[in-house]
């Protein structure tokens, strides 16, 4: 098959711009999530989506993506909205109606192959959840080609679609269902790396990606117990963005490694880890990247039993968490808002023995938290259980571990699983009353369906 001709450079997407109007990028792709949400859609949209959309680099949005903006901008067409045309775009004739897409010719363009299977993935998600999702998230990096065509932008944003698709469903369902259904994508990224004949756009886009990927699939790592391969997964995120001088990526790799340190009860390397990031990331302009990193920083003193470093960090990460959001603030960033803050927080009281701020804390993160993030409010709510338990409020824990328990019929997570286990020991002594007792009869019935 002769290969698909190369698209030529991008150019700024005004239209699109403009639509923006006053909003930073980082809010403008909130309205863009709650949009999606309204039709339900699923798009992890965020600053330096947007970015790439006004920059040009975006030319085409994918279906999903396509459905929510039309919904935004009712009665605008895609070239209304700055984009090309999606024939133009894949070199071949757009599709339509709902039939199944078939498996692309062997050697067809990569654009092709990143909006059919984006669109798979989609469908996937909608009917079957996170296990076929996750399956279907396999294919979605395609590897080096044998024909001699260079690796260009279409395998660069397959990385990058990969990358987002993995996180729209940990941030739904938790890691351990996707984990295991990872390890493709990623040994693709890298073998698209290690191909070579790209241009020097595409060779920064192709490390980024695939460095953001690797934390991507460390995270499910680290959130499913498998803290040993997080670590390597961290690592290789770390060699990747030191190779390449992806200060970014650097960043993100030493935050991922300080928030696993804590977790493996390496309070001191945790501190380490946020110092090095936050060293990094003083060039990046994002103050709310810096007030992420502030609280690794405080979670490692407050795990040390340092109150004091602990509450100089938080006091910090409070200061440039309300500079607020801005147009430098890295994609992988769209969690942290004002419930992630709080959420954080209550953790580092909790670990400090201070269990009333503990409550305070977590009670706000879960009513601050976006619905989109399931996880996060199993997460939190398995918090404020915790730390409703040891304050000695019995039956509001068990009313709080029944509501994360009833998320967790949606959410796999072995860390949040291992934290509603812990409440369900300290609650034990209190079975004679009936809030406790009715809880821990599902907890156990539950227990029995795992």
């Amino acid at each position: 098959m002769t290969p698909l001709p190369d698209l030529p450079p991008p150019r700024p997407n005004d239209a699109f711009r403009r639509l923006r109007g006053p909003l930073s990028a980082a809010e403008f792709a909130a309205s863009v999530r709650r949009a999606a949400r309204e039709i339900g859609e699923q798009v992890s949209c965020d600053a330096r989506y947007i970015g790439r959309v006004e920059s040009g680099a975006i030319r085409c949005p994918n279906y999903a993506y396509e459905r929510v903006f039309r919904h935004m901008f009712p009665g605008h067409s895609l070239t209304d909205l700055g984009f090309a045309s999606r024939e133009s775009v894949r070199g071949h004739g757009a599709r339509h109606g709902a039939g199944p897409l078939p498996a692309p010719a062997p050697g067809a363009g990569a654009t092709v192959d990143v909006f059919e299977e984006s669109e798979l993935l989609r469908r996937a998600f909608m009917t079957s959840g996170a296990a076929a999702a996750a399956v279907a998230a396999t294919p979605l990096v395609p590897p080096p080609r044998r024909s001699g065509r260079r690796v260009g932008e279409a395998e660069a944003a397959a990385v990058e679609e990969a990358v987002r698709r993995i996180r729209v469903l940990d941030d739904r369902h938790g890691a351990d269902t996707l984990y295991s259904h990872t390890s493709k994508p990623l040994s693709a990224a890298y073998a698209l790396l290690d191909a070579g004949g790209y241009s020097r756009s595409v060779a920064a886009r192709l490390y980024a990606g695939a460095g953001e990927l690797a934390i991507s699939v460390g995270w499910l790592a680290h959130d499913s117990g498998r803290l040993s391969d997080a670590r390597s997964h961290y690592a290789e995120a770390l060699a990747t963005a030191r190779v390449s001088g992806d200060a970014a990526l650097e960043a993100h790799a030493f935050c991922n490694t300080a928030f696993l340190a804590r977790d493996a009860g390496r309070p001191r390397e945790a501190v380490r880890a946020a110092q090095a990031a936050r060293r990094v990331a003083e060039r990046l302009s994002s103050p709310r990247l810096l007030s992420l990193l502030a609280l690794r920083e405080a979670g490692g003193w407050a795990w040390l039993g340092d109150r004091g470093g602990c509450e100089t960090a938080l006091l910090r990460a409070q200061t440039l968490f309300g500079r607020g959001p801005s147009d430098a603030d890295p994609e992988w960033m769209s969690f942290y808002g004002e419930a992630e803050l709080e959420g954080l927080e209550a953790q580092c009281w909790s670990a400090l023995g201070d269990w009333g701020r503990a409550v305070d804390h977590a009670r706000r993160a879960v009513a601050l938290q976006d619905p989109h993030f399931t996880r996060n409010i199993a997460l939190f709510t398995t918090e404020l259980a915790g730390d409703l338990a040891q304050q000695g409020a019995p039956d509001e824990a068990a009313a709080a571990a029944g509501r994360a328990l009833r998320l967790m019929d949606q959410v796999t997570s072995s860390r949040i699983r291992r934290m509603l286990d812990e409440t369900a020991r300290r609650l034990r002594p209190h079975g004679g009353e009936a809030p406790v007792a009715d809880f821990l009869d599902r907890y156990e019935t539950a227990a029995h369906r795992v």
